[in-house]
């Protein structure tokens, strides 16, 4: 690993690359026009890229490209494509949310970096190590781990970390929200989050009751304060984080370089071993610069906190625009070119010949014959003048050299050309260090995945049931259809007797049906820890396998030695074409749970032969280390469901898991698919699933008839929910 810490900036277009890159950035990060998390900034053609991996390396900085969403089966197919110029070009890295790409890229660009998104979720250290054995060079982690848990991720894996350190910050953990995703289409996933986290809600302790936050007329419990943890880079740097990267794409090239400036200030000083002090001028220049409703210093010191959120409407007024145009005449106007040196040797009858250097570069170009002056011949001044016109280029001749005969003569445009040529030899030299050779010139075979795969598959299909409570649970045990039971961790208390959950096993397999424990939606650090102290009581329960939900979780279990046959992928993992679904089998999972954001049309391009699809439930919207109630009245670690309100009167349910610390919020209205019956058995996947969040006993009998109903092709229609949603079944996401 470097040892030198590296800064890294947002760059939303070119204007603010070298705006960021002047103002002291290591590494940027930017988008093409496809495939990053960012749809909506400026982003850059495919020319553009080329000219800013140039640009950025005759810098010596280092150029990392987002491709960090969720492709479907028929984008990708065109990231060969999009990708081989790039890579040619001498493109750093990647950065990836998606196992499929990730995948991909390691087959077609072995050479090119892979660094694992933030939204990949990697919260500990089993994550870490198990994308680290697929290849990845870097991790760039969940932005809720504290210090402790980033130094527990390097201790035990070495890993080269990246962690955010300025920016927004997200209520949700990254590329676990599907809140914009159900409400408008607009998938975070697919980088075109609307961002209805930052709009007005009420918290209810029931459907009635509101809690005391929640009696303001304007209340915003979702919605962060910006990061900002200038005073914290001597910690984080100890923890073993390597990148301290700042967010916003989105915003402007005053902004970025202006934030950019000041870590690169204070990276230095610490790096210097001077004693570390923020000064409150910088401090307030970050304030000045902008933030939604101020600063926090984010999860690296507190579990979570109200002082953390706005609880008013988001403020991004900017000040100080004395401060804001010096930034702008600094980094934004100003360019900074690197100082080359020149020779111009210029011999009548011999061709002018141009040596140009940078650093440690040279070039070398000829040009026209040298004639001798007939009228007038060309004076030094001529000629410095013209050399010294670098233009657009990153170049700015500061020493030069003239070696001319007497009576020498070269027409101005020659003379042109050839500062022209010298210009552009000298910066494709300083570049051709990076530059690679494609290894596999043939554009990448046709997806493995024929329609004849499809037939080959079982009848009838799996039902499985998640219930996370014991009463669910009980009321599943007793419906013959149920062929398997998700028991989610969180029905047993952790305290309980591990003969508890022996006994429900049992059960279960009196009754015919297979049980398997569904794991924690998130596994950090202490829960990990846990699970590993107790794994021995928990193999001897003798459940049937796992529901894992994460990658933490995942590596968990292969570490633990646990039948990999026997563990289903939740739709967390996600496998949104048939090379992700592939990238899943890479990971030793087998079985999976079919991506909740695709539509039936783009279902029916995948092999859903091992995957199981959500038929009926409350899905979980947002998975939050914040907790709601927490923030509004106080905690009590006393299980609940309470609600959010939004402006138009809807009800979010929420659930707060205090054993592992976070709130899930799910849907107003529970997914149903019943109706849909015909068209998901042509999908023939290897089962449904059914999930019980907030229902009844009285509520589970009745689905258990539409399922029936549907199964035997007699729904009846008039005698249906009343309240559901198709999801993403007929609709899909942008």
């Amino acid at each position: 690993m470097n040892t030198k810490t590296e800064l890294l900036a947002p760059a939303g277009s070119f204007e603010i690359l070298t705006a960021v890159i002047n103002a002291g950035a290591d590494a940027v990060y930017a988008a093409g026009t496809r495939f990053g998390a960012r749809a909506y900034a400026d982003n850059f053609t495919e020319e553009e890229l080329l000219q800013a991996i140039e640009f950025v390396h005759i810098k010596d900085r280092k150029l990392y490209l987002t491709v960090n969403t969720l492709l479907k089966e028929q984008e990708l197919g065109e990231l060969y494509e999009y990708l081989l110029p790039l890579y040619e070009a001498g493109l750093d890295a990647v950065i990836v949310q998606d196992l499929g790409v990730m995948r991909f890229v390691k087959k077609h660009f072995p050479d090119l970096p892979i660094h694992a998104s933030t939204q990949m979720t990697v919260t500990g250290a089993y994550g870490a190590k198990l994308l680290m054995d697929q290849g990845c060079s870097r991790i760039v982690t969940a932005r809720e781990l504290s210090l402790e848990e980033i130094s527990h991720i390097y201790r035990t894996t070495g890993a080269e970390i990246e962690s955010f350190v300025h920016g927004a910050l997200c209520y949700c953990y990254s590329g676990q929200c599907l809140l914009s995703s159900m409400i408008g289409g607009r998938s975070g996933n697919r980088g075109r989050c609307a961002q209805p986290c930052r709009l007005s809600y009420e918290v209810f302790d029931s459907k009635s009751t509101a809690l005391a936050a929640g009696k303001q007329r304007e209340n915003y419990p979702l919605s962060p304060k910006d990061l900002c943890a200038v005073h914290l880079l001597p910690q984080l740097a100890a923890c073993g984080i390597h990148s301290f990267k700042i967010e916003g794409r989105m915003k402007q090239a005053v902004y970025a370089a202006g934030v950019t400036s000041i870590y690169r200030k204070y990276i230095d000083l610490f790096e210097s071993g001077e004693e570390y002090q923020v000064s409150e001028k910088d401090a307030q220049a970050l304030l000045d610069l902008g933030s939604r409703s101020g600063f926090t210093e984010g999860y690296y010191k507190r579990q979570n906190g109200r002082e953390m959120i706005t609880f008013e409407k988001p403020s991004h007024v900017k000040s100080n625009e004395v401060l804001q145009k010096k930034i702008h005449d600094l980094y934004v106007k100003t360019e900074n070119k690197e100082k080359i040196k020149g020779i111009l040797r210029l011999f009548p009858g011999k061709p002018a010949s141009l040596v140009l250097q940078c650093k440690e570069v040279q070039a070398e170009v000829t040009g026209d014959i040298v004639l001798p002056a007939e009228k007038q011949p060309l004076s030094k001044e001529t000629v410095l003048a013209k050399m010294k016109k670098t233009g657009n280029t990153p170049f700015e001749l500061e020493d030069f050299v003239l070696e001319m005969g007497e009576q020498s003569f070269l027409p101005v445009g020659a003379l042109n050309h050839l500062r022209r040529a010298g210009l552009a030899k000298l910066a494709e030299t300083m570049a051709e260090k990076y530059k690679r050779s494609i290894p596999l010139p043939q554009r990448p075979e046709t997806a493995e995945y024929t329609e004849a795969e499809g037939k080959n598959r079982k009848f009838p299909m799996r039902l499985s049931v998640l219930t996370e409570t014991l009463e669910q649970f009980y009321t599943v045990l007793q419906q013959p259809e149920a062929d398997r039971i998700y028991l989610e961790a969180f029905a047993l208390e952790r305290k309980q007797s591990f003969s508890e959950l022996q006994e429900l096993v049992c059960q279960t397999h009196d009754a015919g049906k297979e049980c398997y424990l569904a794991l924690p939606y998130l596994f950090r650090m202490k829960t990990a820890q846990w699970y590993e102290q107790n794994w021995g009581q928990l193999k001897q329960a003798g459940v049937d396998g796992y529901l894992a939900r994460n990658l933490e979780e995942l590596s968990f279990l292969k570490e633990m030695g646990a039948d990999c046959s026997c563990i289903q992928g939740d739709y967390n993992l996600y496998g949104c074409s048939n090379e992700a679904v592939r990238g899943l089998a890479d990971l030793s999972l087998r079985q999976y749970t079919l991506p909740v954001e695709l539509n039936f049309r783009e279902l029916k391009e995948l092999d859903c032969s091992l995957g199981e699809l959500l038929l009926y439930g409350y899905q979980p919207l947002m998975l939050s280390a914040q907790c709601l109630r927490k923030n509004t009245v106080h905690c009590d670690r006393k299980r609940r469901v309470f609600y959010l309100k939004d402006r138009y009167g809807k009800l979010f349910p929420v659930k707060n898991r205090c054993e592992d610390c976070y709130n899930v919020i799910y849907n107003i209205s529970p997914l149903a698919l019943f109706h849909q019956w015909e068209k998901i058995q042509s999908l023939a996947p290897a089962g449904v699933r059914m999930s019980f969040t907030l229902e009844s006993q009285q509520e589970i009998v009745e689905i258990f008839q539409y399922y029936r109903q549907a199964r035997d092709k007699k729904l009846d229609r008039d005698n249906y929910l009343k309240n559901f949603t198709n999801g993403h079944f007929k609709r899909g996401v942008e």
